[in-house]
């Protein structure tokens, strides 16, 4: 199990995910038509050469779900009880096809659950950073996570 108990973590508690993914084609194509969304914007490279960006966005909501998925392994992996949502999601700059994304996760608040004794609430907050180091992706993560077993 590589996911941390809450009694394991602590608020300023920082992880840099080894995990690193460079952002596709397919990825973004498979993930817009999965989801339904015909947004130019993802899907049209001529429509895109008369924007400001001059080429296709990655749909966000497929960044929001990678920077998010690449944390997993690192801080909630088997024992996460639920994930209770996300807030204050933010996309400061786009993801283009090519990018190579990693991504931070700091613990940034830990409460007992008033009802369930054996888990308590955290929430996380997780970072996104193109290869340039600019960041690409934010927002906190609240999730219901297992104490460690006695």
């Amino acid at each position: 199990m590589a996911g941390l108990w809450f009694d394991e973590l602590s608020v300023g508690q920082t992880f840099d995910h080894p995990i690193r993914r460079t952002v596709t084609e397919a990825d973004n194509l498979l993930f817009s038509a999965m989801t339904h969304n015909p947004a130019q914007l993802h899907l049209d490279e001529e429509y895109m050469k008369g924007t400001e960006y001059g080429q296709r966005i990655v749909n966000s909501c497929f960044t929001l779900g990678l920077m998010v998925g690449i944390s997993v392994g690192d801080t909630t992996l088997g024992t996460a009880v639920a994930n209770l949502g996300w807030d204050e999601v933010r996309f400061p700059k786009p993801v283009f096809i090519g990018d190579t994304l990693n991504i931070k996760t700091t613990v940034i608040e830990l409460r007992e659950s008033r009802s369930r004794p054996d888990a308590g609430i955290v929430t996380f907050l997780h970072e996104a950073f193109n290869q340039r180091g600019d960041i690409v992706a934010t927002c906190k993560r609240s999730g219901l996570q297992r104490k460690k077993p006695e």
